[in-house]
């Protein structure tokens, strides 16, 4: 495996892609940050006839390198861009324009200069025709049939069950909440240990890691969320598997709930989803997201007070217990 960064020389960047035939009588000019990817390295390889982005997985999060990761989890986002290729969502996502398997390395279209939507956190507001365009996206994708041989992503959702209903939850996880919000912390405890809560959530983690029947991106968040062109990107799909859609309509409406205040979010999103829905499903999904994300350790830039914060996670108890 030929690892790549930022700091490559252009010289051995130029000779490698050369050798894999992705390289169209072209000369590479300079290399730079699209922005800041919390998997995998990324890299925006300049040449004096257009631009391209380089996506490569390591063993870890590359955001935080003391945390092991299925390198393999490119492999499943490429299976992903395969299975909707040719459907009517393609053109709200990046095209794939080669992969290298033994680089664990995908070339794919530079979007060029856009923004992810996590700035929605800030505003405390989304619009209502980007919701409506997500959900359609989402539906289309749902939609699409995975081959039987679609990659399990085992790994990487085990990595991932680990944050959303396990690490909430115990008691010494090493994450100081106060760090984050003065008073968080002693706002967690009435949910870390509430054993009735916890038997729930982990029913609800093992259906998470259970095989489902629909294709889901499984992480339709505003992070992977993004706007370029005047028009809305779907990004991220490492975290893809077949499971039960109830998870990415859950995910999505809570984030839109944790970002507005408003809890009339989780019926919106239900009765505008395209097919049909275990709405309870969703409302516990949604529940554990909002759970994870306030009282775990993957923490969003939300500005809400602790009056605020304790509001959510009474609701998102309820969402849960359904």
């Amino acid at each position: 495996m030929k690892t790549l960064d930022l700091q490559t020389p252009l010289a051995t960047l130029q000779a490698f892609l050369t050798a894999l035939n992705w390289l169209q009588d072209e000369n590479i000019q300079k290399v730079e940050s699209p922005g800041e990817g919390n998997m995998n390295v990324l890299m925006r390889v300049v040449t004096d006839k257009r631009t391209f982005i380089l996506k490569q997985s390591r063993a870890y999060v590359r955001k935080y390198p003391d945390v092991a990761a299925p390198i393999e989890r490119i492999d499943a986002e490429h299976e992903f861009y395969l299975a909707i290729r040719g459907a009517n969502i393609e053109a709200h996502t990046p095209r794939v324009l080669a992969y290298a398997p033994a680089h664990y390395l995908m070339m794919m279209e530079d979007l060029g200069a856009g923004e992810d939507m996590t700035q929605i956190y800030s505003e405390c507001d989304v619009a209502v025709e980007d919701v409506t365009c997500l959900l359609t996206i989402m539906a289309h994708i749902h939609e699409q049939k995975a081959p039987e041989d679609f990659p399990l992503n085992l790994a990487l959702r085990k990595l991932n069950h680990a944050h959303l209903f396990v690490l909430p939850y115990m008691l010494d996880n090493g994450f100081q909440l106060d760090d984050v919000q003065q008073g968080l912390q002693a706002l967690s405890m009435p949910y870390k240990t509430d054993k009735t809560l916890q038997a729930i959530i982990d029913k609800l983690g093992q259906h998470y890691l259970s095989q489902g029947t629909t294709l889901l991106h499984g992480d339709y968040y505003p992070g992977s969320w993004m706007k370029a062109k005047g028009q809305l990107y779907i990004m991220d799909p490492e975290f893809c598997f077949v499971g039960a859609k109830e998870y990415d309509v859950g995910v999505m409406a809570a984030h839109l709930l944790m970002t507005t205040g408003e809890h009339t979010w989780l019926n919106t999103v239900c009765a505008t989803y395209a097919n049909k829905l275990d709405e309870q499903l969703v409302y516990q999904y949604a529940g554990m997201e909002i759970l994870r994300r306030l009282i775990g350790l993957a923490q969003l830039p939300l500005k809400r007070t602790i009056e605020e914060k304790a509001v959510l996670l009474k609701l998102a108890r309820e969402l849960v217990m359904a």
